[in-house]
């Protein structure tokens, strides 16, 4: 007989007066002094590349003012390529990275996002996504106005 999740919920509702205090996933810490200073808070960085803001505690991506609808994995790839630019990420490595998987099969979805990204940034701010030809993508952290308006692939 399967045991159901209605049944499963029901036979472990007498841990809850059992439980610790502190909650049931919760670590466990000793004590401290009330004279003993609290660790700060660790905050989520804020990247700033070219008239980018990658806000990563509020999950935001701005291009110069303007707030960017951007996607789950689509934030999570320009949060990554603006954290490192001007490394050269491969396909292959952005798929482990950002994707958090083994790549397998086609490696192309990465340059569907990568050419959603672009049509969302704009055109003045597209080429901020570079291809390196044979090798991936990076961020273009020096983009100037000659570089703007340069056709991107």
């Amino acid at each position: 007989m399967a045991l159901s999740y209605r049944m499963a919920r029901c036979a472990h509702d007498d841990r809850k007066e059992t439980a610790a205090p502190w909650g049931r996933r919760r670590h466990w810490s000793p004590p401290r002094s009330p004279d003993t200073p609290a660790a700060p808070e660790a905050r989520a960085p804020v990247y700033r590349v070219a008239g980018l803001v990658v806000d990563c505690a509020i999950r935001r991506a701005e291009v110069e003012g303007h707030q960017l609808g951007l996607t789950w994995m689509e934030f999570e790839l320009i949060a990554h390529l603006a954290a490192h630019p001007d490394r050269v990420y491969t396909r292959r490595q952005l798929m482990e990275l950002v994707w958090q998987q083994a790549p397998t099969g086609d490696l192309r979805s990465v340059d569907v996002h990568i050419a959603r990204l672009r049509r969302k940034l704009g055109p003045e701010h597209r080429a901020l996504i570079r291809t390196v030809r044979q090798a991936g993508y990076s961020l273009n952290p020096r983009l100037t106005l000659e570089t703007r308006f340069r056709n991107t692939t």
